[in-house]
Formats: structure tokens, sequence, C-alpha cells
């Protein structure tokens, strides 16, 4: 038997993933040179509102030998005003896309500003400054806030924060303000990439993904720490029968504790052709237009 002939291990990528762009807590670079390490073809940064983190992760791609996919997650909501994640990946067009998540981010650092004010009205003396220095130029999310508690001697951890002040219903919990989800697949359309809906977990029923289907929702996240084994089975099936794309992460943050290990949902590289395969005829479609 050849090297030729020798069975080659299966590859695999990850299409969710977090860096210092937002509430990551490792650089673009770091994330990707985590990638290489973990064995992983290609991974996607897809940092919350934000693609500000894309041109320095292609670069390490490009000096690393991995691919780079381009992209973000948007928070949204639906018509019963529930709170959706969605994907954008494969995005083409970042600049007119970073000019409106610019306006995101502003309602980002507004929503912190308020929940802080809440925390000092409680007698917890963090301040805004300290936030400001935890996220590090990105996207502002609770989880910064929850840093600065821990940092600031406030909380234990972040379980803690969020269970004591900045969970859903906890005293210092601030909404955040609506995008619809039809704007934000709109959003991921107009930066020529596809539009994936995050995580749907036990929510990822058929209705409800023949609802976003009809507002141009292209995949479903198929793989994630969250779900279930039954998620997975359900979602999948459903991805099949309905035409949507798979799609798969970890969700990754930068700990390197937990479950949500980079590269750990074991995402085959299939799914990504798949994906390449769409994007790929859309755009000869408009080019031939």
């Amino acid at each position: 038997m050849t090297a030729s002939d020798a069975v080659q291990p299966p590859a695999f990528v990850d299409l969710h993933s977090h860096s210092t762009a937002s509430d990551g807590s490792s650089t673009p670079a770091e994330v990707i040179s985590a990638a290489v390490a973990a064995g992983l073809t290609a991974i996607a940064l897809t940092d919350h509102d934000s693609v500000s983190g894309v041109p320095e992760a292609t670069a390490a791609g490009a000096r690393l030998g991995i691919r780079v996919i381009a992209g973000t997650e948007l928070s949204a909501h639906d018509d019963a005003g529930r709170e959706v994640h969605l994907l954008g990946l494969h995005l083409a067009s970042l600049a007119p896309l970073e000019e409106a998540l610019v306006k995101l981010r502003g309602v980002r650092l507004a929503r912190a500003e308020e929940i802080v004010r809440k925390l000092n009205a409680l007698g917890v003396a963090v301040r805004m400054d300290k936030v400001l220095e935890e996220a590090q130029g990105g996207a502002l999310g609770r989880p910064h806030v929850a840093r600065a508690l821990i940092a600031g001697g406030f909380v234990y951890n972040s379980r803690e924060a969020f269970d004591r002040y900045l969970g859903n219903a906890r005293p210092a919990y601030v909404d955040k303000a609506r995008l619809a989800v039809a704007d934000a697949i709109r959003l991921v359309h107009d930066a020529d990439g596809i539009a994936v809906l995050a995580h749907p977990g036990p929510d990822g029923k058929r209705e409800r993904l023949e609802w976003f289907q009809r507002l141009g929702l292209d995949g479903v996240e198929v793989r994630h720490p969250s779900h279930s084994a039954e998620d997975e089975t359900r979602l999948r099936e459903l991805t099949t029968t309905l035409g949507l794309l798979p799609s798969g992460g970890s969700d990754w943050h930068g700990a390197q504790a937990g479950q949500r290990v980079l590269g750990c949902m074991h995402v085959t590289a299939e799914w990504l052709a798949r994906q390449d395969d769409v994007i790929a005829s859309r755009r000869r479609a408009r080019l031939s237009a």
C-alpha cells in the first residue's frame, strides 16, 4: 500500500467562533492559531454585530495556511419578541455591512451604560471605563460587564454575575434593542452572504424554520454544544426536508475549559462545501443577469 492509497483523515471545520472583536477572550489572530492547533481546515469568525476582526483573521489564515470564512452573529427578534441569533457566513461586501453594524454597536454601548447605572443604583460600584477596558474596543455585551464585576471583586465568577445581576429578569438586566429577523437576513444577503439560524435548540421545529425560510433563511446550525442529541437529529432531518443548508460550530469564546472547545463539534468539511456551492451559484447568477 502506497502513501497515496492511505485513507485520508476526515477534514473538520468550525463555523462559529468569537474573538476580542466582540466578547471573546482571544484576538482574531489567536483564534486562527487555535484553529490550526485544533487541526481544522477552515474556521468562520462570527463576532457579535461586528466584522472588524475579519481582516486580522484573514491575514493570519493566509500566513498559517487555514481558510477563514468572514462572518458575524446578529441578535434579532421574531414577531413574538423572542431573541433570535443569526449567523452571517461567507460575507463578501464588508464595508456596507460594517456601516450598519456600527449603529448596532452604538446600541450595545447604550445598553451597557444603562446596565452599569442599574448596578450602581444597587450599590455595586462598577465603573463604565472598567467595562470598556474588558471589551478592548470590541462590540459590547453582558459578558464584558460580568468580567468587570469579577475584576472588581463584586462577584466570584461569570455565573454569579448573571445569576445575581445580569441574567433575564435579574435586577440589572436591560433588554436589547429590536432588530427584526427579516432585517437581519437582509443585512447578510446584502453582504453577499448566507443567513444561518444559530443554535435554535428545542425551538427549532418545522413550523418555525419554515417561517424563517419564507423570510430568506438559508441554513440552520445543526451542530452546537448546547444541542441535545434529539435536537441535532431533528434539525439534521429538517434541513434535508426543507432544503436548508446545515452548519455547525463550537461557539468558541476563547475559554479552554468547558464543552465549547474549538473544533469540538467535528463539523464535516462537506457541509462547508455545500455552502460554497450555493454561494458560487448565486454569484454566477448575478454575473449573468
